[in-house]
C-alpha cells in the first residue's frame, strides 16, 4: 500500500499531497512555500522523484517549479499547456513510474481548465486512488468559468464527460484526492466532507448523478464571485514563479507607521477582531489570522500595493507573510508587533469600534434604542451575492466586502451597523468605513441567529 500524506492549506481551501512507497515519493500540486514539503519528505526519509501538477492553478502560486529544482525531480504538467519553462509534458494514458511499487497513470480530465489532468495512483495491487485536482471534488466539481465566462458552458460539458470517464475507469473503492474543495473559491458549489471514494461520489455528486445538460445548467447557475487576485495567478504560474522569500520584513517604528497610514497605504492588523475592536491604530484594516486573511486582502488590495503587517508577535507576522506569498502578495514592505498603544505616535492615533449583536439590531429596528450605541441609521450587509440572495435583513444595503473599498461612497449617510455571517468580514468592513470617517457599529454575531433574535429577514425574488 502506498502512503498518501495530506499537506493542508486550509486558509485557501486547498490540499497538496505526497505519496510514497517508503523510499521514493511523488508530490501533487504543491503550494509555493515548499519548505513544508521538504520537511515532510525529510521526516519520512523519502526522495522526491516527481512533482506533478493537475493544471495551471488560478487560486495560488505553485511551488512545483522550485520544488523540482531543489530536489532534481521531474516537473510534470500537461504537454498541451503553453509554458515559459522546461517541464516533462504528459498526455492521457502516459505512465510515470517512480518505482516498481509506485506509478501514476495520467487521465485527461478537461473541465476546470482545458488541459486539466488527473493522476491515478497505482500500487502493486492496482489503482489505489486518483488525484483529481479541480475535476471531481467532494460532492461537487471545480468551477468552469475561471478562463472566462465565454468558456464556462463548454468546460462544464467537458467536466461532466471527464467525471463520467473517471468513474467508469476506476473501481468504486478508489480514493478521491482533490486539490480544491475545502473552502476554495475554485469549486462550482460548496464541497462537503474530508474524504471520499469513487463509489461514494457516484451516490452524492451531481456530476455523476445528473444528465449532462441538467448538470451544465445547475453548474452555471451556481457560479458566484471569486477573488480578484485569481486574474494574476495563471499568468504567474505560466511564466514560472520566482522562489519564495520568507525573510522577515523590515520593522517599522511608530513614526513610519503613522506615515504609511497617512499616505493611505494598506496597514493590516492581524489580531483577532475582538482585540481590534477594543483598540487599534486608526486607519488600519482588520483582517485577523483566525479567518481567511489572505483571500480577503488579496481580493481587496490593489495588485502590487505595498502591505504593512501588524501583529501581537513576530510569529503572527511570519504566518501572515507565508499565507500572502501563496497568492503572489510579495510586497510586504514593513511589519511591527506589540500593543497598539506602543505602536502609536500619540494616543490620538488610537481608535476603537463599538460592537453589538442581532438582538441589539432587532431592538433598533423596532424603535427600542440603546443609549450606549450610535443609532442604526444604515444596515450594511457585506456578504457575497449568493448569501444575500438566500436571505438578508429587510431594508439593508448590500455591498459585498471585496467591492467595498471602491464603493464606500455608495453607503448612505448616517451611522452604519454592518454585519456579515459571523463578524469577521463585518469587522474588516467597519475598519474600512472608519478609515473613511464613518460612524460604525460592528454586528459581531452569527447571521444564523438573526431571525431568532427578531430581525426581519427577506430573500431576493
Amino acid at each position: 500500500m502506498i502512503d498518501v500524506e495530506v499537506i493542508e492549506t486550509s486558509s485557501l481551501g486547498d490540499r497538496s499531497y505526497l505519496a510514497s512507497d517508503g523510499e521514493v515519493a511523488v508530490v501533487v500540486d504543491p503550494q509555493r512555500d515548499v519548505d513544508r514539503v521538504l520537511a515532510l519528505a525529510g521526516r519520512l526519509g523519502v526522495r522526491i522523484t516527481h512533482v506533478v501538477e493537475t493544471h495551471v492553478h488560478n487560486d495560488y502560486v505553485s511551488g512545483g517549479l522550485e520544488l523540482a529544482r531543489l530536489t532534481g525531480a521531474a516537473y510534470v504538467m500537461s504537454a498541451q499547456d503553453d509554458l515559459a519553462f522546461e517541464r516533462t509534458g504528459v498526455v492521457d494514458g502516459d505512465v510515470l513510474e517512480a518505482s516498481p511499487r509506485l506509478r501514476l497513470r495520467v487521465l485527461a480530465t478537461p473541465g476546470h481548465t482545458f488541459h486539466h489532468l488527473s493522476y491515478v495512483l497505482e500500487g502493486a495491487d492496482g489503482p489505489q486512488g486518483v488525484f483529481t485536482g479541480g475535476s471531481l471534488l467532494y460532492g461537487t466539481t471545480g468551477r468552469t468559468d475561471l478562463l472566462g465566462d465565454e468558456h464556462a458552458e463548454a468546460l462544464a460539458r467537458a467536466q461532466h464527460a471527464s467525471a463520467a470517464a473517471m468513474a467508469d475507469a476506476l473501481p468504486d473503492g478508489a480514493q478521491v484526492w482533490p486539490t480544491h474543495g475545502f473552502g476554495s473559491f475554485c469549486t462550482a458549489t460548496p464541497a462537503s466532507g474530508n474524504d471520499s471514494t469513487i463509489g461514494h461520489e457516484k451516490q452524492v455528486n451531481p456530476v455523476l448523478r445528473l444528465a449532462r445538460d441538467e448538470f451544465v445548467r445547475e453548474t452555471l447557475a451556481g457560479l458566484g464571485a471569486y477573488p480578484a487576485y485569481y486574474a494574476h495567478m495563471g499568468a504567474l504560474n505560466t511564466a514560472g514563479p520566482a522562489p519564495v522569500d520568507l525573510r522577515p520584513p523590515t520593522t517599522a517604528d511608530p513614526a513610519e507607521l503613522a506615515r504609511r497610514l497617512g499616505d493611505g497605504e494598506w496597514v493590516v492588523d492581524l489580531r483577532h477582531r475582538k482585540a481590534y475592536l477594543a483598540s487599534h491604530l486608526a486607519g488600519t484594516v482588520s483582517l485577523g489570522l483566525d479567518g481567511p486573511m489572505a483571500t480577503w486582502l488579496g481580493w481587496m488590495a490593489p495588485h502590487g500595493a505595498p502591505i504593512t503587517l501588524l501583529g501581537d508577535t513576530p510569529d503572527q507576522v511570519a504566518q501572515a507573510q507565508r499565507e500572502l506569498v501563496r497568492i503572489g502578495v510579495d510586497r510586504i514592505v514593513a511589519a511591527a508587533t506589540g500593543d497598539p498603544h506602543e505602536l502609536a505616535v500619540d494616543p490620538a492615533r488610537l481608535g476603537e469600534l463599538p460592537s453589538a449583536g442581532f438582538v441589539d439590531l432587532a431592538g433598533e429596528l423596532d424603535g427600542r434604542r440603546s443609549a450606549d450605541l450610535p443609532p442604526a441609521e444604515v444596515v450594511l450587509d457585506v456578504r457575497l451575492g449568493t448569501e444575500w440572495d438566500a436571505s438578508h435583513v429587510r431594508g439593508a444595503v448590500h455591498v459585498p466586502l471585496p467591492e467595498l473599498p471602491d464603493r464606500l461612497d455608495e453607503v448612505p449617510a448616517g451611522s452604519v451597523w454592518v454585519h456579515c455571517g459571523s463578524g469577521y468580514r463585518a469587522t474588516a468592513a467597519a475598519s474600512l468605513l472608519a478609515r473613511a470617517g464613518r460612524t460604525v457599529v460592528v454586528i459581531d454575531d452569527n447571521y444564523g441567529d438573526a431571525e431568532r433574535a427578531g430581525v426581519p429577514l427577506t430573500t431576493t425574488p
